[in-house]
């Protein structure tokens, strides 16, 4: 595995190395039929700070992309950096330990643990990343107050609403700091005016220095973004 590059100097000036870049990445799936070709030599940078959108019609690759950016699936071809560091190839312990420091994760049906409340759903992952609990639950109380949660910490997700549960989810992401924020669909199970709430906090967070890669089937939402990638037949047609 290669190290990290340093970050570059050009014309004199210090540039720190991409959020993300992906170089050829190729991931086909086993189907009944036929193989399914997801990603067909992807190639994709993101600067530090960005937020980028990456929209195409279904089929078309986008979850498979966020999917092996995060580790979550691995390309059979291809590399992948993230903050620095190669992800492809790596085990899945160390996936495990670099996706807790580095990757907050949005998925467009919240994936939140209905049996616990709000704030326990945001302590949860920072006492797994290796708070203490005391800690973690303050910086839990900094996010939900900084999304506008902050009266229902006590509450579980089923009495939220929708716009709400994604909120929750975000803040979930967002409890240990993470270096790339990747969302899938976030505002699919949302009627309109919910998925325009979600936009705004992505903004929102966009201008706090987050990084962001937000998949969506969305015209309305990905014009939200700074930067829009369109993706059609496992392959990347706006870099």
């Amino acid at each position: 595995m290669s190290a990290p590059q340093p970050a570059a100097a050009i014309d004199g000036v210090t540039t720190e190395p991409a959020a993300v870049r992906v170089r050829g990445a190729r991931r086909t799936f086993t189907a009944d039929l036929a193989p399914v070709r997801a990603l067909r030599g992807v190639d994709l940078d993101v600067r530090q700070g960005e937020f980028v959108a990456v929209t195409g019609p279904s089929g078309c690759g986008k979850s498979t992309l966020l999917n092996v950016i995060a580790g979550l699936d691995a390309v059979d071809e291809g590399t992948i950096e993230v903050a620095g560091e190669r992800v492809d190839g790596r085990d899945e312990d160390w996936l495990a330990r670099f996706r807790r420091g580095h990757i907050g994760f949005v998925f467009q049906f919240f994936n939140l643990l209905d049996g616990v409340s709000a704030l326990d759903n945001l302590i949860m992952p920072g006492v797994l990343a290796g708070m203490k609990r005391r800690a973690a639950e303050s910086r839990a109380r900094d996010v939900l107050d900084l999304l506008g949660l902050s009266d229902r910490a006590e509450q579980v997700p089923a009495v939220l609403s929708g716009g709400q549960r994604q909120r929750l989810a975000i803040a979930r992401a967002l409890v240990n700091e993470p270096t790339l924020l990747l969302a899938d669909e976030p505002t699919g199970a949302l009627d309109s005016e919910g998925g325009l709430e979600i936009l705004e906090l992505f903004r929102r967070l966009h201008g706090t220095g987050q990084t962001i890669i937000m998949v969506t089937h969305s015209p309305e939402v990905a014009a939200g973004a700074g930067r829009t990638v369109r993706m059609r037949d496992g392959r990347v047609e706006t870099p």
